[in-house]
């Protein structure tokens, strides 16, 4: 199945897991000594796509966790936290839209083999 998707499959979970560490950046944005996280997505499906990683969910996992950093404060705060919440808001935004944009990927590979399964 994941040679069917190609990468919009690999680039979809991706995707999900830079969704969940922003979310959780903005659930956190008055937590003492947070620190907010950011998922290099580039890096993540670059290394998820090597021919050695596999094509389970723990060679994507694997991959995330090594594209996954803390990102540099752009103010300074006072308890340690460096969530910015207008910058969290506007990259969970993006990350929304390029979710999005691979689920339709996704949405047109699988309405197309529906279409030859069925003959129609």
């Amino acid at each position: 199945m994941s040679d069917f998707l190609g990468i919009h499959g690999t680039a979809l979970v991706l995707r999900e897991q830079r969704l969940q560490l922003l979310s959780a950046n903005i659930a956190n944005a008055d937590t003492p000594n947070y620190k907010a996280q950011d998922l290099d997505f580039n890096s993540a499906l670059h290394a998820a796509l090597q021919p050695g990683a596999g094509a389970g969910g723990d060679a994507l996992d694997a991959a995330a966790a090594s594209a996954r950093y803390v990102r540099a404060a752009t103010q300074p705060s006072l308890d340690g936290n460096t969530v910015d919440g207008d910058r969290e808001n506007a990259a969970f935004a993006q990350a929304s839209l390029e979710y999005r944009a691979s689920l339709s990927f996704v949405e047109s590979k699988v309405r197309s083999m529906l279409t030859a399964i069925t003959g129609q």
